[in-house]
């Protein structure tokens, strides 16, 4: 395997004391484990990424919507700088984060939406085990709720994949408000004629709250289209805000669980699309003149609430010292759909530029962890996925692409950490014709089928503005070939589009 050009540095410790500190971690009770997974959140969004004082990006007139929640998690936990996804669509980026295994080893390659979630092949394959399913052999009660998105036929259900309580659904996205039942909601809506027969700009109702708009390719999606919400098999209809809805759920699992270790995966659909909020938190932005970035504001405003109340349910149960909580995005924003940024950023959702596969990442394991620090170096979502297997008392399989950070994130008392290289591992990524490489502070970039690599030092420059490809031709050539050697493990894509 090629050797970074750059020194790849961890405080990491000595073998001595870090043996210690795996002892030290075998030993000590299993946790329980919260997983909270954000939809199409961009980096820049929250305001623990922007240092002390500071409540949310608000370069390039984006305005700041304060996010106190996440950001008390972050002053608690760990933050990674450079944490990634594996993919930066929804689906296979959650296919990697719930198996450990870079999906395209399986071929979830792609993102199925609308009916295409029904087709056998739109699932994980029979037989590849979730982290649900090995947590539940080590005796951990286990919950999704929330957004499935891993396959809508019968051998792909949450309850056939190691979940034995699923409230949510089972596609892409869904309304926050039931049509017929729920509360009134501020909508901003893509469509392809406005209702004035306009093609271009934007429509507001008479009463103010349904915003229709042409400044998007595409229309908005049938998203519940024989995707209703279920509570394990059987079809309910949401009383509330969902995202709210879905804490409340939650919340009754944490009942449910009383006594024994769990495991839940709490997946929001906030902020994807559709965009809708509740009116009040709609008004809580109302210095925004752009009503689109007004609706976004109170869908991160309901989810930052959400998470600071399953804080507190854990905290009002005794549970919070002897809870792993995990907080990541499932991809980069797309900011011309939601206004979601992902400043300083390149690019965002569907791309492999940093602004699509790196995003917010937190962990809180009160006294294991570090409160209030950053991890620097490049981690991914598969290492969340073994650090939680691994604090369970399961082995790791060998098979699996993600490594436990336990290691690398406790420091027993007494010890002086001291720099250490961290095991070489590359960071690889393909998605159709796109595809990147990340090796330390070098990334390799094939933006789309057909053009040519390009090279990024991500340390001078991780808005990736400067392709060096032609100034390190060596390395160019290396990290090409350390790709192509990657990627000669990986299988096709499933075919989820032919009958």
């Amino acid at each position: 395997m090629i050797r970074p050009p750059f020194a790849l540095c961890a405080l990491l410790l000595v073998a001595g004391p870090l043996a210690a500190a795996e002892s030290d971690a075998a030993q000590a009770p299993r946790p329980n484990v919260v997983l909270l997974i954000a939809d199409d959140l961009g980096w820049g969004e929250c305001g623990f990424q922007h240092g002390p004082g500071t409540q949310s990006v608000a370069e390039g007139g984006v305005g700041a919507v304060p996010t106190p929640h996440l950001d008390a998690l972050a002053a608690d936990g760990v933050r990674f700088t450079q944490g990634y996804v594996t993919a930066s669509y929804c689906s296979p980026s959650r296919a990697g984060l719930l198996t450990g295994v870079i999906q395209t080893r399986f071929g979830h390659e792609l993102n199925p939406v609308g009916a295409a979630n029904e087709h056998p092949n739109a699932g994980l394959p029979v037989g590849r085990k979730t982290l649900a399913d090995h947590l539940q052999s080590q005796g951990y009660a286990t919950a999704l709720i929330g957004k499935w998105h891993l396959g809508s036929h019968p051998t792909a259900h949450p309850l056939r994949r190691g979940f034995e309580r699923f409230w949510g659904f089972l596609h892409e996205g869904h309304t926050y408000a039931d049509p017929f039942a729920g509360p009134p909601v501020v909508s901003f809506l893509r469509r392809k004629t406005l209702p004035d027969g306009r093609t271009d700009g934007a429509w507001q109702s008479p009463n103010g709250r349904l915003f229709l708009h042409t400044g998007a390719p595409i229309a908005e999606p049938p998203y519940d289209a024989n995707n209703p919400v279920l509570a394990d098999g059987t079809p309910v209809t949401p009383e509330g805000y969902f995202t709210h809805v879905l804490t409340r759920e939650a919340d009754r699992f944490l009942d449910d669980a009383t006594g024994r270790p769990f495991f839940l995966c709490l997946s929001y659909s906030a902020v994807h699309s559709p965009m809708q909020a509740l009116p009040g938190d709609y008004a809580a932005f109302a210095e925004f003149a752009d009503p689109q970035r007004r609706v976004f504001g109170g869908m991160l405003k309901a989810l930052d609430e959400s998470v600071g109340a399953l804080r507190g349910s854990l905290e009002r149960r005794g549970l919070s010292e002897n809870t792993l909580v995990l907080f990541v995005s499932d991809n980069g924003g797309p900011t011309a759909e939601l206004t979601s940024t992902n400043l300083p950023l390149r690019d965002g959702k569907g791309s492999l530029y940093e602004g699509g596969i790196r995003v917010p990442m937190l962990a809180s394991w009160p006294g294991v962890f570090p409160a209030g620090v950053d991890f620097e170096e490049p981690m991914w979502s598969l290492d969340f996925t073994a650090t939680a297997l691994a604090a369970a008392g399961g082995k790791v399989p060998r098979e699996w692409d993600g490594m436990d950070l336990r290691p690398a994130l406790t420091v027993p008392e007494g010890v002086t950490p001291v720099e250490s290289p961290i095991p070489y591992r590359p960071l690889y990524w393909r998605m159709g014709g796109k595809a990147a490489l990340r090796v330390g502070a070098l990334k390799l970039v094939r933006p789309r089928d057909g053009a040519d690599w390009e090279l990024y030092h991500l340390a001078q420059d991780p808005g990736e503005s400067r392709d060096i490809s032609g100034e390190q031709p060596e390395f160019y050539e290396r990290l090409i070939r350390e790709w192509d050697e990657v990627n000669a493990e990986m299988v096709p894509p499933r075919d989820f589009k032919s009958p």
